[in-house]
């Protein structure tokens, strides 16, 4: 599992100007910037491997969802000993699912896939000359054929060295390197450069002087999803392409069970799709928190303490929503009764059957759209009056001839979790300024211009 221990040396100051290319006009800001999300495992996806069997599937999705789980928690005060906030991503494993966001970088332009990760802030990419990188079925970037690139030094206002500075070589470039428990990580030079997106009408959006992390050395230690890097959506107002571009961002997911389905996507600036139902939202150690009150099963409101799911003034609990998480982690107080109410309504028709990769997740024989139709509606009850709404596809997968619920335990003081797979069919925004998340419920191909 990927625990998180991060030595930062800096803190950086992002301006961003924006200009739009597609129709030669240039403004000082898009009125939104949309981009496809690409599921990993869709038939648009380089990265697809039809010849991943289920059990691999399977395997892949609950060791990343714990590795996920575990980084993430490994960021909270309660568990990090190190104060900062410039985070890396984590990157996910091959097989398991991923949103990827699609981008070119430099002049010429150079294409990139990387992570969306609303864990984390900075965007980063591998870069030549390499050390050593990792797999990557994109060309590397070699910042030194680009017509647009920039080194951050030392000198840099955009470069605070903490608490190195005083001996900081002026003529030395500005660094970035982060390390994980298991021996995976990434370094390299900060740099300014100059991002292109294709927006739906087949223009471009240019962002220039962008900072971004240039990874010249990289190491992993598992077979990691063959990316460029990570785009991060986090609220590090020093690092965040979101915070420079409205503070405001959303996505939408389709059924990520269908490899077919290419409507998600990914709108970040003042054009976001800011609708729906909102609930309040708070940043916490990078994390984006929200306020659960309960949950119920069709008309029945679990008897669940309003307390379960708060975070206490030492940093425990609490419920963070991820877009890198699979599935949802719930405290006991708050798992228990939802694994005893399912159980209720389904074990005395179908067998329970053990599950190989997570001893306590519930699995039954059988099948999804077969044995479960009727099976009410789960909805997770956040704070003024914001619902988000289980039907079957989000709340069990299903595995062969078995299917199993998408919602396994851990403990306080740990934090519980909001996966993607529960953000199914939803389209999820974020607004950093009003600190509030919406949930709309609808078909991602609606949103198309």
């Amino acid at each position: 599992m990927l625990l998180l221990l991060i030595h930062h040396k800096l803190f950086l100051l992002l301006l961003v100007t924006v200009f739009v290319s597609s129709c030669g006009t240039t403004t000082t800001k898009p009125p939104r910037l949309v981009t496809k999300l690409i599921h990993s495992d869709s038939i648009i996806s380089p990265y697809r491997n039809p010849s991943v069997t289920i059990s691999q599937h399977v395997r892949s999705d609950m060791k990343s969802s714990m590795a996920r789980y575990e980084y993430l928690k490994s960021r909270t005060k309660l568990h990090s000993s190190s104060m900062d906030d410039v985070r890396g991503g984590l990157i996910p494993e091959a097989g398991a699912p991923a949103f990827l966001v699609n981008f070119s970088i430099g002049q010429p332009p150079v294409p990139q896939l990387a992570v969306m990760d609303t864990g984390s802030s900075l965007l980063w990419v591998q870069c030549l000359p390499c050390i050593h990188c990792f797999h990557n079925l994109n060309p590397i970037f070699d910042p030194y054929k680009s017509s647009t690139y920039d080194n951050l030094t030392c000198e840099s206002p955009y470069c605070v060295l903490d608490p190195y500075r005083d001996n900081c070589d002026y003529e030395r470039n500005c660094s970035y390197s982060y390390g994980y428990v298991d021996g995976t990580t990434t370094s390299g030079d900060l740099g300014k450069e100059e991002l292109t997106f294709t927006i739906s009408d087949e223009g471009t959006i240019t962002i220039p002087d962008t900072v971004f992390g240039c990874g010249h050395e990289n190491h992993v230690n598992y077979n990691i999803l063959p990316i460029s890097g990570v785009l991060g959506l986090g609220d590090n107002r020093k690092l965040s392409l979101v915070s420079h571009l409205g503070s405001k961002f959303s996505y939408c997911i389709g059924n990520i069970s269908d490899p077919r389905y290419e409507y998600n996507q990914l709108i970040i600036g003042d054009g976001a799709k800011i609708e729906g139902y909102s609930t309040p939202m708070e940043v916490f150690d990078g994390q984006y928190y929200l306020t659960l009150e309960g949950i119920s099963v069709g008309e029945k409101r679990l008897e669940i303490n309003q307390m379960t799911f708060k975070r206490d003034p030492s940093g425990g609990g609490g419920l963070i929503i991820d877009s890198g998480t699979t599935y949802i982690h719930l405290v006991r107080d708050g798992f228990d009764p939802l694994d005893t109410e399912v159980q209720n309504l389904i074990g005395g028709l179908l067998q329970r059957v053990d599950d190989r990769t997570n001893q306590e997740r519930l699995c039954f024989k059988g099948s999804v759209n077969r044995d479960l139709i009727g099976f009410p509606v789960v909805t997770f009850h956040f704070a003024d009056g914001a619902d988000l709404e289980l039907d079957v596809e989000a709340m069990f997968k299903q595995e062969g001839n078995v299917f199993c619920m998408g919602v396994v335990p851990t403990s306080f003081p740990e934090p519980s979790m909001i996966g993607i797979r529960a953000q199914q069919y939803y389209n999820v925004a974020y607004d950093l300024i009003a600190k509030k998340v919406y949930f709309q419920r609808i078909d991602c191909e609606l949103l198309e211009d």
